[in-house]
């Protein structure tokens, strides 16, 4: 029996083998990086855009919102609101329903009217802004009517 003699180049190869296939992992996981996996933007502008459903029942939502909203959704007068609009908001536009209404405070008088605005995203109400400069700027232009819905309001 003969003994077959790794010679000095058996392992180098090994080695030079091993470095290979580290240097192609390392390539194809930095390639992934470089790759786009998620949405494209006008795939994303979609998606924000099919959201933007007019929403039919906007009083409805709006009411039930409010009546968790106010400390006592009882004691409103002068309700007011505006019908869906679409406005810049965010990444794009989305429906806005502006609303004015004066509560009744402790002592039993009326203060200031307060201003709101409330977004609808996919026909439903989404969000409900109240600060007075995010207000202003969502309903400058507004058309408010009577919502003398929002006056009848129960706990």
């Amino acid at each position: 029996m003969r003994k077959r003699l790794l010679g000095p180049t058996r392992p180098r190869a090994v080695g030079l083998l091993a470095l290979g296939l580290l240097g192609l992992t390392l390539g194809l996981a930095l390639g992934g990086c470089a790759s786009d996996i998620g949405p494209s933007a006008d795939e994303l502008k979609a998606r924000w855009e099919a959201q933007n459903v007019y929403p039919e029942n906007y009083k409805r939502d709006l009411l039930a919102f409010m009546r968790t909203y106010l400390n006592d959704p009882t004691r409103i007068r002068g309700a007011a609101a505006s019908r869906p609009e679409r406005k810049s908001v965010g990444q794009g536009e989305r429906f806005v329903v502006c609303v004015r209404y004066t509560e009744r405070k402790d002592d039993g008088t009326y203060g200031k009217p307060k201003d709101g605005a409330a977004t609808f995203v996919s026909n439903k109400l989404d969000r409900f802004f109240d600060t007075p400069s995010e207000v202003k700027a969502l309903c400058k232009d507004a058309v408010l009517e009577p919502f003398p819905e929002m006056e009848k309001l129960t706990r």
